[in-house]
């Protein structure tokens, strides 16, 4: 099939893409993040490293469009303009790491991460002396880092709003935010960076109409979850899928 030729991928391998993108949709609707630690995870099967994280920023900054309606009027302004300082720092620098590591490195490192801040999230710990202007630019920092170099910035963000005690709604309402914003900031570093390419957006633009139908459908079971299931149900399975990562990585080396 010629058309093939411009995603440079396997008819098998879009299939696994589509799908990959649509549980994700799921979770981000769902949960608020967990989207790019969802395509990373499964993308790094078939994909380098430096090749998921633009087709992940376009569509992060296109399903955060879509998450408007359900979360608007939840979202914390104050700690979102906070956070994005401390980002617009950290952001470069993980743009740089992802252009001069290895891939294999990077992918470990990705599936590395999601578990350890899956694992984190999941204990509860509550520490509310951190909801401090010094903890959020610090956060952002390690954020932006993150989210320039594996697209996994929510897991910091995520990390430091559950241990403050924050509602789950709002929790969902600001990451969505803070994504679109951030993702916005890290796609034209990547784009002026010439990590983006002709190949990035063929293979970016039929996944855009799986985004709006997976997050219907997440925000339909974020309604009628209660607030100790749902958040538990998204930290198992990036732990699932970045152990099978973790396990496949290791095998290359």
């Amino acid at each position: 099939m010629e058309f093939l030729s411009y995603f440079q991928l396997s008819l098998v391998e879009i299939y696994f893409i589509i799908f990959i993108v649509f549980i994700a949709s799921i979770i981000r609707g769902f949960n608020g993040f967990g989207f790019s630690a969802t395509c990373i995870s499964g993308f790094s099967f078939i994909l380098p490293a430096i090749e998921i994280v633009p087709i992940i920023l376009i569509l992060e900054v296109i399903i955060s469009i879509f998450m408007i309606p359900y979360i608007w009027n939840k979202i914390d302004w104050n700690f979102v303009l906070k956070l994005l300082i401390g980002i617009a720092f950290g952001s470069p620098v993980g743009l740089y790491l992802l252009k001069h590591l290895s891939p294999d490195t990077t992918h470990l490192s990705v599936c590395v991460l999601v578990i350890f801040f899956s694992f984190l999230l999941m204990r509860g710990y509550v520490n509310t002396k951190i909801n401090n202007n010094y903890g959020k630019f610090f956060t952002g920092i390690i954020s932006g880092t993150l989210n320039g170099l594996t697209t996994l910035g929510g897991m910091p963000v995520a990390l430091f709003l559950l241990v403050t005690s924050i509602q789950p709604a709002i929790i969902r309402g600001s990451l969505a935010a803070l994504f679109f914003l951030t993702d916005i900031y890290a796609f034209v570093l990547s784009f002026f960076s010439g990590i983006v390419d002709l190949t990035t957006i063929y293979r970016t633009l039929p996944l855009i109409i799986i985004l709006p139908i997976g997050v219907f459908i997440g925000d339909k079971f974020f309604v009628k979850s209660k607030e100790e299931s749902y958040r538990k149900f998204v930290f198992y399975f990036l732990i699932f899928i970045s152990i099978f990562g973790f396990f496949r990585i290791i095998g290359n080396f």
